[in-house]
């Protein structure tokens, strides 16, 4: 059975103009009737040039935004269903990481007030030293150096800080994870020591996955299966394999084609 199921979904905003009476001029289609199903401890590739919708589609699935029409279903909840506070208690079990780790993080929250924080969402009532040896655990789960637990964003390195966040989406414990474009702002040695530890991070930890990039090679190392995305909709997928070897849509083709090949 599937673990996330996408059904049908539609993301609409509505575009107002005038400048004394409001109306209604455009309807931009972010999101215009995906459907897709993620199994459980799979890692689903949502791939896309910018402006496609696949950030769109990641807000809704975390109810960060409602989508217009459609149902998205996680481990057999109707999430499109809940009220909003009932979804800030869910959220827990899907969490995101989001692209510039700089941006994402509190600059005045240390690294222990940052994951003592998402621990007690899960974990109200932990405190003192058990709290201090979660919050260690966790950094070493993402190969952080426990010595750093004092210290602010701005004194890490871009791939720390990822960590950094990669630990505060681990710490609710959720099932789910959707990582937005969460290597693109890294070098590129950095890129694979993040991808790298998503995988063994998948494994120890048996979560299921989206990630979301606009490069293919990426999505490639790491997805079980890929999700083609162009102008708010599914243009194709297939396991990432088939995908590479036998693309079949022509916008597939465009964006293979724009993989960067050595002479």
């Amino acid at each position: 059975m599937s673990f996330l199921e996408l059904q049908d979904i539609h993301t609409h905003f509505t575009k107002k103009g005038g400048l004394i009476f409001q109306k209604d001029v455009e309807t931009v289609k972010a999101v215009n009737g995906v459907t897709l199903s993620v199994k459980k401890g799979e890692i689903l590739g949502l791939v896309g040039e910018s402006g496609c919708g696949k950030s769109t589609l990641s807000r809704t699935v975390m109810q960060l935004i409602r989508p217009t029409s459609g149902k998205i279903v996680l481990d057999g909840e109707v999430l499109t269903d809940l009220r909003p506070a009932d979804v800030r208690m869910r959220r827990l079990d899907f969490q995101m990481i989001f692209q510039d780790p700089y941006a994402s993080l509190n600059p005045r929250m240390t690294v222990y007030s940052t994951l003592a924080e998402a621990i007690k969402q899960r974990h109200p009532d932990l405190k003192g030293e058990d709290l201090t040896a979660a919050i260690i655990k966790l950094m070493d789960t993402v190969g952080l150096d426990p010595r750093f637990i004092r210290k602010y964003p701005h004194e890490f390195s871009g791939g720390q800080r990822q960590r950094i966040a990669i630990a505060r989406a681990l710490a609710p414990e959720p099932k789910l994870i959707i990582a937005d474009e969460p290597v693109s702002a890294l070098d590129v040695s950095i890129q694979s020591q993040i991808l790298n530890l998503l995988l063994d991070l998948r494994k120890t930890l048996d979560l299921t996955m989206i990630f979301i990039s606009h490069d293919l090679s990426v999505v490639r190392y790491l997805a079980d299966n890929i999700a083609v995305m162009h102008s708010g909709v599914i243009v194709e997928y297939g396991d990432s394999e088939t995908i590479f070897n036998s693309p079949q849509d022509d916008y597939t083709r465009t964006l293979l084609a724009a993989i960067p090949h050595l002479a």
